[in-house]
This record gives C-alpha cells, structure tokens and sequence, in this order.
C-alpha cells in the first residue's frame, strides 16, 4: 500500500497524514474547509501543535501530501474526522464519520483498507461503518469465507496528548481492531512504518471500547481529585500539599483538581460508554456531573472573593483546557467565564496562545488583564503564568491549576481547594 487517503485534517488527520507522507507514502489530505486545505497546500497549517508546521512543510514540499476538498481513489483510507457529543442526550454526534465514510463508496476497490480513527462509540465500526462501507458493492472481509475482491476495515483509535502529539505518535504503543486478522494484519503493517511503540491486535469493538476505557479511567480519577478539593475546602487544608503527600504511597496515584475537564477526549468520551449502557454505567455518570459541576464551584468562589465590590474587574488568566495548547475545545476555562459574564462583570480574558477575538473578554497583554483588577483567576496551567510577578498584587488570587509556587502564594489569597492564606 503506497496511497493512502485522509480524511479530517484536525489535531489527529493532520499529524497523521504529515507523517506518512514524510515515510514515503503519497497522501491526499481531504478535510471540508477549504480555509484548511488551503492553508496546507501553501505549507502552512492552521493548528498550534510542537512541530506540526515543520513536518507538514516538509510533506508538502516533498509533494508526498496534497490537500484536496474531495476524496479520490487510494489503497488506504483513514477517517479521522471529529465525533462531538450533543448537548441535550450526550450522545455521540457520528454525521461526520458518517459523510466521510459515504464520500470514499464510489472510489472503494477490492483489497482496499478503511480504517476508522475517530473515537466512537463500541459497535460504531461494525454496526455504522462496515453497512455503509458495502453499498460500493465489495463485501467486507471476515475470515476464512472471504471472497475475492474483499474489502479490508479496521478501528485504530488515536492515543495522543496535545502539546506531544508528533511524539506520542510514534512512541505510543497502539491498538488495532480489526473486522478480522487479516485488516487487523493490514492495519498493523501500515502504522508499523513509523510506529515506534507496540502495536497490538484485537476485535473493532474491543479496540472502540480501550479507547473509552482510558479517558473514562482519567475522568474517575479526575473527579475524585475534585471531590477531595471540595472536602479540603470545608476542612482548611491545602489540597495540593495533601495529594502530593498521598501521592508518595507506592500504590496511589491521585491526579489534579481543577476548574472542570476539558479537550476533545476526557470530557467526551464517558458519554460514549454511557450511551451503550445506560443502566449499568453509575459511577460514570456520576464522575461526569462531579467534573461538570466545578466551573460553577469556581465562578461561585470568584462571587465570594469579591462580595461588596460594585461591578467587580476579573483577570482570567487561561482560556483552553489545558497549558501549553491552544486548543479551547470543552474548555473548563470558557465555561467559568461564561458563568461570571451572566453575573454582569467586567471581565479580562489573556491567553498568550488563543487568538484574539475568540471570546468578547480578551485582552492582548496580561498587563491589561491585570491592571485595575479585584481579583485573578488563573484557570490554566501555561507555563507562561508560573513566571507571574504578584509583588504589587493586593487582590485576591484564585488559583485553579496549582500554577503559583510557595513564595507566591504568600503574596496573595488563595481559595482553591481549601488553601486559603
């Protein structure tokens, strides 16, 4: 397989695609916005990620990776499109793999592979999929009653953290569901050419369900993190102190609290094992309203630490759901500002990675967040804030992130998780 076909060029088709390009392979790059493609085809790129632009470039200028509006004929397609839960029901959103998987029917041929990354649902693969996929007339492969000219489909999830993306693809083991061995084989030899880590082979379904389990693993032990900041609130003890000392229990491995859970996975995901069994899924139902539950913690503590202040100025420090990264997506941060903008308060919103314009509240430098205001709030964890000078800071701090160090803190209030000075 030398052609290979990629359709969703975000935070994983990008990367993806890039990197199979600069391993020899000619790839075509397909993603709806013509803003992306554009962008692309220019050896440019339209999303922050540590050496995204430099290996897209070298793709492109190797003529290995072309952008294009429209899928064409390949001998690999790889759907990465995105799959955004609703609202109302929180279930998976699946109209993008959808489209995507109908826009490649008319250039299937047999032998061809179709694999899905998208994290989906257990069952998406065979019950959504695979239908779809054999309305181009070819059948899709299951073992040893395959006919000729079958068609090959596996489930490969992405494994990857933003702001290590290029790294974690290469160096994280990844798992392969596949209809059957042989897709799964297919599969496997295919991310094998630049795959560092393990790969390892299972079913479609079971491959969807390991994805879930991992971020819902997160999000548990996320919400209990957050449930012990409650708790310390109410107690008075630092609960970063007290994680950090339980923590050195060999067994204990206790994560940060925070403001909420955000990005495309932790805060998503659950939903999607909730939606295939409702009935048997408390725990995960509940770490998901305890997570949901923070921004509104946080705003009601913003309230409290400027009570008596007529029309209060806030500095929010922090606009996506984690440091380093500018990816705002389910972002806590954006859900707490939106909370303290109903209660009619002047907001100063800096995010030295988001563009301006994003959200109505932002400022261009953390000089205009700060100057004038009755409180700060620091709501994510960029590296840029841990150098932030409180010297002639005397208003309340709220910090989210475990962002300020000792000496900081000594300077200032701070309310999160039961540290108050």
């Amino acid at each position: 397989m030398k052609n290979i076909c990629v359709l969703g060029l975000g935070y994983i088709g990008l990367p993806t695609a890039a990197m199979f390009a600069t391993h020899g392979f000619k790839v075509l790059g397909v993603d709806v916005k013509e803003s992306v493609v554009e962008l692309l085809n220019n050896e440019d790129v339209h999303i922050q990620e540590p050496g995204i632009k430099t290996l897209a470039q070298t793709a492109v200028k190797s003529s290995n990776l072309i952008a294009s509006l429209k899928p064409d004929y390949a001998d690999a397609f790889i759907i990465a499109v995105p799959t955004p839960f609703t609202k109302d029901d929180k279930k998976c959103d699946l109209s993008y793999v959808i489209s995507a998987a109908e826009s490649i029917v008319p250039f299937l041929q047999p032998g061809n592979l179709a694999i899905l990354e998208s994290t989906v649902p257990p069952r998406t693969t065979e019950d959504i999929l695979v239908p779809i996929l054999e309305r181009s007339g070819l059948v899709v492969s299951r073992g040893e009653a395959n006919p000729r000219g079958s068609l090959y489909v596996a489930h490969c999830p992405e494994r990857v953290l933003p702001g290590s993306i290029l790294k974690e693809l290469v160096h994280n083991d990844r798992v392969i569901g596949g209809v059957d061995r042989a897709a799964a084989k297919m599969a496997k030899d295919l991310y094998a050419s630049f795959v560092e880590g393990g790969i390892f082979l299972a079913d479609t379904t079971t491959a969807e369900m390991v994805k879930l389990m991992e971020n819902t693993y997160r999000d548990v032990n996320i919400a209990l993190a957050n449930e012990f900041a409650l708790v310390a609130e109410k107690v008075r003890i630092n609960i970063w102190e007290a994680i950090e000392l339980a923590n050195r229990h060999p067994r204990v491995n206790i994560l940060k609290p925070g403001p909420g859970v955000g990005g495309h996975c932790i805060a998503v995901d659950p939903w999607f094992i909730v939606q295939a069994a409702p009935d048997v899924t408390p725990l995960i139902q509940t770490t998901r309203q305890v997570n949901d539950g923070m921004p509104n913690y946080v705003a009601k503590m913003v309230k409290q630490a400027v009570m008596g202040v007529k029309r209060p100025v806030i500095a929010c420090l922090g606009l996506t759901y984690k440091g380093d990264v500018d990816d705002i997506r389910e972002s806590p941060a954006i859900k707490v500002i939106e909370l303290l903008r109903a209660e009619d308060f002047e907001l100063r919103a800096y995010d030295p990675l988001v563009p301006l314009k994003t959200i109505p509240e932002q400022v261009s430098t953390i000089e205009a967040a700060l100057s004038g205001s009755d409180a700060i709030l620091i709501l994510t964890d960029h590296t840029a804030f841990k150098k932030l000078c409180l010297d002639n800071i005397h208003c309340p701090v709220i910090d989210t992130r475990d962002v300020l160090d000792a000496d900081q803190r000594l300077t200032s209030f701070i309310f999160f998780g039961g540290s108050k000075i």
